[in-house]
């Protein structure tokens, strides 16, 4: 390949957990376009697959329960046994269940919660980070949300699981920059992808419910967050680390309430 058309992950190695749908589909195929190896780690032994053929001999399936150590360590291994090292862990796998309310919400739930968002995050530096190491260096993302910004009433595991993973990723930034390791995080907003259990029908309808409810009037779509981790995983971003980066079609940042408080008459009040 041509320094003209090189690819901004060209020779790069890449992990990503939750690979066979919506973020983690996106990014594993975005990477590939740009020149690097994936490996697509999953529960879905059906989709990964079929997902890592289409992409070509540069992508591999590892059928993966990131909340197991013994699985999270295989798929590194398959990794480094296919292509020799590994330079990016995207940790993205995540569920977000229905709670109900702090009162309702069962166990079995909560501990799901935390064990996928959380663990499998934990799980994926802790296996992760000694192949980074021998690499010499590289890029650890997590995906976590706006939720762990900001409460959701009727999410508070998911939202506290999104906020520990913030926090988390904060942490082992400190630990890992002298080691030429970043580690950041991507706090998406109300993205259409279902988390690969609503069906398409469904999904369409989230799309239509999540514009009206972001202010640029639009759902976000996987690719949306699929470009951030480009960024984090590629060297245009070697002095980020630590960081949240926030990718919600302004969820987070302008207050729309404002909008109404300017047609109150104060002067009644």
């Amino acid at each position: 390949m041509s320094s003209e058309s090189a690819g901004r992950l060209d020779g790069k190695v890449a992990v990503i957990t939750g690979g066979a749908s919506g973020i983690g589909e996106a990014t594993a195929r975005l990477f590939a376009s740009e020149g690097a190896r994936v490996l697509i780690a999953d529960r879905n032994a059906e989709r990964g697959p079929e997902i890592a053929s289409e992409i070509g001999a540069d992508a591999r399936f590892v059928e993966t329960d990131v909340r197991n150590g013994g699985d999270v360590q295989g798929m590194f291994a398959a990794a480094d046994d296919a292509w020799g090292r590994i330079d990016i862990i995207y940790n993205n796998a995540g569920v977000g269940p229905p709670e109900g309310n702090v009162r309702d919400c069962d166990e079995k739930t909560f501990d799901l919660v935390y064990d996928v968002n959380i663990r499998g995050v934990w799980l994926g530096m802790k296996y992760g980070i000694p192949h980074l190491e021998r690499a010499g260096g590289g890029s650890i993302i997590a995906t976590a949300s706006v939720a762990g910004l900001t409460g959701l009433a009727g999410m508070a595991a998911y939202c506290a699981s999104k906020g520990a993973v913030i926090a988390m990723v904060r942490a082992a930034a400190g630990e890992w920059a002298s080691s030429g390791i970043r580690v950041n995080c991507i706090c998406p907003g109300g993205i259409a992808t279902g988390q690969g259990w609503l069906p398409a029908e469904r999904i369409e309808a989230s799309r239509r419910a999540w514009a009206s409810l972001h202010p640029v009037g639009r759902s976000g779509e996987a690719g949306d967050i699929a470009n951030a981790a480009l960024f984090l995983a590629s060297d245009a971003s070697s002095y980020v680390t630590g960081q949240q980066i926030v990718v919600d079609g302004g969820w987070t940042g302008p207050d729309a309430r404002y909008d109404t408080m300017r047609g109150v008459d104060w002067s009644q009040l």
